[in-house]
């Protein structure tokens, strides 16, 4: 076969590897092998070709979120098309890069190279981007706790280098002209670091746990005013899902938005929550937008069996309009809360580590089929900085992890009347920061999570299996949760 005819073969290899590897869905093991055929490529063909079958194989690669794209209320076309574009551009320019050094006879150092230029300039962009980014490699990783561990030392950061590290070491050592020692030391770079993944062990976390319930409404809508009839029929219709929950929940965390309150309503909602609350025994949060004198915040509102409610305003809201941002932790009985875009950025979720925060809940919202990508983005957030996470998704993923990236049970919503996912979810050491923290990039490395994105329908119900302590048992330990449709 001519270079021509392996230059098809590669970039249709890579480009179906990347299909099924990255975005939306991604089979994490085929992340590691996608940029393979195009590295062993690069090194055979002359430049331009090198640089054109990266681009079109990465970009042909994101075809699986080219409707997503296309068709979101969320992000602007023109915007849709600088992600994929500029996604693919990176990568090609990686590729550039890791060709050069080969073919000057740095083969090691093309092989860190390469990741190095494609995780430095994502972090740039992590830093610059008002909406923050999630989605790239490392997000393809979320459901391997043994990949994950990785984001506990070095951050997510290390997990997207080293998901390139690999594969470019391996065609650097491949490369024509490379022989003896700078082939060998590819490979053994290669060998330690996968052994390093298999036999390095992290103890599941074996310290007090809390019970959460996660629910989120199938016909829910994006700020039901609880001045209003409807906002009002909302209430109750939470108020009896929570009443259903099963006994010893102690927390239960409701989408974000899910209300519309101001100073004559507040206090409305907060008296329905406040009953139920008391009734079974646990902490009620729900996302609100909340309308103060202040100005308007997207916020998560905690409310106790007893005493005031504590509220977080959202830190990050990206291009939405009229809403105002807020810069402080809160806390509620020592658990931290959060609202979703703000996982896409390394604060607030790296002050609640060193503030020793072991535990996050989180209302969200998102657009559906990026449900589970968001929610692994707040997983990466929960691993890097030691806290574990309760993530409540309208048109999204609720998902429960502990500290060390394990899912303890998920559930896409949409479908029934309510998705409820219940576990016992262990308290994380939490940790300081001392590593760059990750953020992330919706599809094919995209550059940015755009706000706006509304509630909608929702399905399954999840709860642990047959052992459930009693109210009184604060920290029960975890059983196993088990998921099944009603």
């Amino acid at each position: 076969m001519n270079k021509l005819g392996w230059a098809v073969v590669a970039t249709a290899a890579s480009a179906v590897l990347f299909f099924f590897g990255t975005g939306l869905d991604p089979v994490p093991e085929l992340a590691w092998l996608a940029p393979l055929p195009i590295l062993l490529l690069a090194t055979r063909v002359v430049g331009a070709a090198a640089l054109g079958c990266a681009f079109v194989a990465y970009l042909a690669g994101s075809a699986g979120t080219w409707s997503y794209f296309w068709h979101s209320l969320a992000v602007p076309r023109p915007a849709a098309i600088g992600i994929l574009v500029g996604s693919a551009l990176l990568f090609a320019l990686a590729v550039g890069l890791f060709r050069l050094l080969v073919r000057r006879g740095h083969a090691f150092l093309a092989a860190l190279a390469a990741p190095a230029l494609w995780t430095v300039v994502l972090y740039g962009v992590s830093l610059l981007n008002p909406t923050g980014l999630m989605g790239t490699l490392m997000t393809t990783q979320a459901d391997r706790p043994s990949v994950l561990r990785i984001a506990a030392v070095t951050g997510g950061w290390g997990v997207e280098f080293l998901v390139l590290f690999v594969p470019a070491a391996v065609a650097a050592a491949l490369a024509p002209g490379v022989r003896g020692l700078a082939r060998l030391t590819g490979l053994v770079a290669v060998a330690a670091a996968l052994g390093g993944l298999v036999f390095w062990s992290v103890p599941t976390p074996t310290g007090p746990s809390t019970r959460i319930a996660l629910v989120a409404p199938g016909q829910s809508r994006w700020a039901a005013d609880v001045a209003t009839p409807d906002g009002q029929a909302l209430v109750r219709s939470y108020v009896d899902q929570i009443g259903r929950l099963p006994d010893g929940v102690q927390a239960v965390v409701l989408p974000e938005a899910a209300f519309a309150v101001d100073q004559t309503s507040r206090p409305r909602l907060v008296e329905a929550f406040t009953d139920v609350a008391r009734t079974r025994n646990l902490d009620v949060v729900t996302g609100v937008l909340d309308t103060t004198p202040d100005g308007r915040f997207n916020a998560a509102l905690a409310v106790p069996p007893s005493g005031a409610p504590v509220e977080y305003r959202k830190w990050h809201n990206g291009d939405s309009k009229n809403v105002a941002s807020g810069t402080e932790l809160a806390h509620l009985a020592g658990i931290g809360l959060m609202v979703c875009m703000d996982v896409n950025f390394a604060d607030p979720s790296g002050e609640y580590g060193e503030a020793g925060t072991g535990l996050v809940l989180i209302p969200a919202s998102d657009e559906d089929v990026d449900g589970w990508e968001h929610s692994r983005t707040a997983l990466i957030r929960g691993a890097e900085n030691g806290f574990a996470v309760a993530w409540s998704a309208a048109r999204g993923t609720s998902m429960l992890a502990d500290s060390r990236g394990h899912v303890l049970a998920d559930a896409h919503t949409g479908g029934s009347p309510f998705t409820v996912v219940v576990a016992d979810v262990p308290v994380g050491p939490a940790r300081p920061r001392t590593r760059a923290p990750a953020t992330g990039s919706r599809g094919s490395a995209a550059w940015s999570r755009w706000a706006g994105s509304s509630p909608a329908p929702v399905s399954r119900r999840c709860h642990p299996s047959q052992r459930t302590p009693g109210n009184s048992e604060r920290f029960p330990r975890s059983p196993p949760a088990v998921c099944d449709r009603s």
